[in-house]
């Protein structure tokens, strides 16, 4: 019996490790494609000039603006109510219907495609409210794409924490709010860091809600116009905004340019780099919050 068991952990170690180097190889080969592959078109004129429709030679440069302003409107949207419905369902959320309910509809907004909110978007946010296809649109959009994100994240990061540190806060007289701010966020920051970033990236690389939202053009844009009235200002929030991911898809569709297919490589490579990126961000960070945190602790 103790041969058969001690057979039977080896296949079973065996057969696990088997797919765990099949998932790595087909993940390391799918991004080296895409770099390689993209890699040699890459260079600051490409980085930063205009997209040409007809003619060759254009770049990426006010896509990738567009992505990451777009990226830092949806943040500023999300992480309030994604904390804040995390912190609710976490520590102020009793057991019962009401709180059942929430968690249903976060449940089911998680599994929303991408495209039903875009249609969303469309309907509501650039029709019914008059947004039309902006910016603005387009982060709300994604707001409603990463919440459910956001707040079970938020959620799993509060309830990781020892419960004998919130007792402890109780013992000493502090409010709950007290117990939230001081005691429990130093410790679920970490995750909070980690949680966010990694919403980035989907919002990085996200274009099927983005086109019913945010639009398929970008205006000429005028970098020295920081006006954010202006229709040519880059920080006009209700301006169209084509971002990286809808670039790609919408110049591998249209195959006007000459080189589309090098300008669509070569945006691949830059949207999987900034998307690997945070990735790597979101470790590094959250580990430092950690250290950070701990080593504090010690010194009290």
């Amino acid at each position: 019996m103790i041969k058969k068991a001690k057979r039977a952990d080896k296949i079973a170690t065996i057969v696990i490790c088997f797919f765990a180097m099949l998932i790595v190889a087909i993940l390391v080969g799918l991004l080296g494609f895409i770099i390689v592959r993209g890699l040699g078109h890459i260079n600051w004129h490409f980085l930063t000039s205009a997209p040409q429709m007809i003619r060759g030679g254009g770049g990426i440069g006010p896509q990738l603006f567009n992505s990451v302003f777009l990226l830092i409107l949806t943040l500023i949207i999300t992480v309030p109510l994604g904390w804040g419905g995390g912190i609710y369902m976490a520590e102020y959320a009793k057991p019962g219907k009401i709180t059942n309910v929430i968690r249903l509809v976060v449940e089911v907004l998680s599994s929303f495609p991408s495209i039903v909110i875009g249609l969303f978007g469309l309907l509501v946010l650039v029709n019914a409210f008059g947004l039309g296809f902006s910016l603005l649109a387009g982060a709300m959009a994604l707001a409603v794409f990463n919440l459910p994100l956001m707040v079970r994240t938020t959620e799993q990061a509060f309830r990781a924490v020892p419960k004998e540190q919130k007792e402890a806060g109780y013992a000493l007289g502090l409010s709950k709010w007290k117990i939230i701010t001081s005691i429990l966020l130093p410790v679920a920051l970490p995750s909070l860091i980690t949680g966010t970033i990694l919403a980035s990236g989907r919002i990085f690389g996200e274009a099927a809600a983005l086109m019913f939202t945010a639009g398929m053009s970008s205006p000429p844009l005028d970098f020295t116009d920081w006006n954010p009235l202006s229709s040519r200002s880059p920080i006009n929030p209700l301006r169209p905004a084509e971002t990286l991911a809808v670039h790609i898809w919408k110049v591998n569709s249209e195959g006007l340019a000459p080189d589309a297919k090098e300008i669509a490589a070569g945006a691949s490579a830059v949207l999987v780099i900034l998307i690997l990126c945070f990735n790597l961000g979101a470790r590094w960070l959250g580990r430092v919050a950690y250290r950070k945190f701990t080593a504090a602790k010690r010194i009290d």
